[in-house]
């Protein structure tokens, strides 16, 4: 009757410390983390470049939010996917 218990017990995730299935939905959660992380950074690069390019008169600001976006998108879906493999091991 009550060893129930014991075999959930047994299905905890020893390296997290989250049982199976809230264990699935954090890995879940950081591959859609590396999934949008860059498509974001860049739409955010885009758009602060833009504001800038009209606030200043220029057309070439725009590009280089864009390109520093992806590269803060890149470097953060490197982390996110780092520590996802190292939680992984």
């Amino acid at each position: 009757m009550g060893g129930g218990m014991v075999w959930a017990m047994a299905d905890e995730d020893k390296k997290t410390g989250l049982s199976g299935g809230l264990g699935d939905l954090v890995k879940a959660e950081s591959m859609i983390q590396v999934a949008l992380v860059l498509p974001i950074a860049c739409g955010i690069g885009w758009l602060v470049g833009s504001q800038l390019d009209k606030h200043f008169g220029t057309s070439w600001m725009m590009i280089v939010g864009i390109l520093l976006g992806a590269a803060a998108g890149f470097i953060q879906m490197f982390r996110t996917a780092s520590s996802f493999l190292k939680r992984g091991k």
